[in-house]
């Protein structure tokens, strides 16, 4: 059986950005497995980090992370994959980022994740020995998806890479900001389009984070309305071939080998 790893940088963002084609490998025969990597609770959040929590309308005493986990795994069996993995790095509030415009502002000097997350990166890709990997752009700029791109380049892997669009960035802004698009300016674009049954599972599996839906889109209704214009399809750029089990009948283009 083939197997499909998706690094996430928060929980939610694998979901978002290609749960579609994670539900497609899945109904084809792949185990796919979700890994996130900023998944720490964190006793006692402070400043920036407790503000994150309070606007989501939860009390300073409720593990704000723990609730974030068992929505990670709502989706995915919404998505009917296996269980996913918990990686155990904080987010960037609690790693001295002390506003939402930081959060987008460029990776602090004293930010050192990189070095913890390339060691974590190399040994969960080992332990998988995945055949494919599904990893994100980071368009938007997220200080945690960058943080994430690099050390997950600095752990290296031989196996293809689908770098997707990171969502909703991609439909905030006409011009998301794309601070490593460089990275990615080379590689061929791969659209997959989804299926209704796929489109169905991505949207059962996004409405699971129920903690984010409200604060970011107003509820479901506005999740589904911010879904809808990606289409039904999500966007990669390829890295290397695809494996020969890769269901063909997903890709609507694919402007390389």
């Amino acid at each position: 059986m083939p197997l499909a790893l998706a690094l996430s940088p928060h929980l939610d963002d694998a979901a978002f950005s290609c749960g579609g084609t994670l539900a497609r490998l899945a109904a084809s025969g792949w185990r796919v497995v979700m890994a996130t990597l900023f998944t720490a609770s964190v006793p006692d959040p402070q400043g920036f980090a407790l503000a994150c929590q309070l606007d989501k309308g939860l009390p300073p005493e409720v593990d704000y992370m723990a609730l974030r986990r068992a929505e990670d795994v709502a989706a995915a069996r919404a998505l009917g994959i296996a269980p996913p993995v918990h990686l155990p790095f904080r987010e960037a509030p609690h790693r001295g980022y002390a506003s939402a415009p930081e959060l987008f502002a460029g990776t602090r000097a004293d930010d050192a994740i990189v070095a913890d997350l390339v060691p974590a990166l190399a040994g969960l890709i080992g332990a998988q020995a995945p055949d494919l990997v599904l990893a994100p752009q980071a368009i938007g700029g997220h200080v945690d998806h960058v943080q994430m791109v690099g050390a997950f380049r600095e752990a290296g892997s031989a196996v293809p890479v689908l770098w997707w669009r990171d969502f909703p960035y991609t439909v905030r802004s006409a011009a998301p900001k794309q601070p490593l698009g460089h990275l990615f300016a080379d590689l061929p674009e791969m659209t997959v389009v989804l299926t209704a049954e796929d489109a169905a599972r991505k949207r059962d599996a996004c409405a699971a984070y129920t903690t984010q839906i409200g604060f970011q889109f107003g509820g479901r209704a506005g999740l589904e309305s911010r879904l809808a214009e990606e289409g039904a399809r999500e966007r990669f750029r390829l890295a290397r071939t695809l494996p020969p089990d890769f269901p063909r009948d997903a890709v609507a283009a694919h402007d390389g080998a």
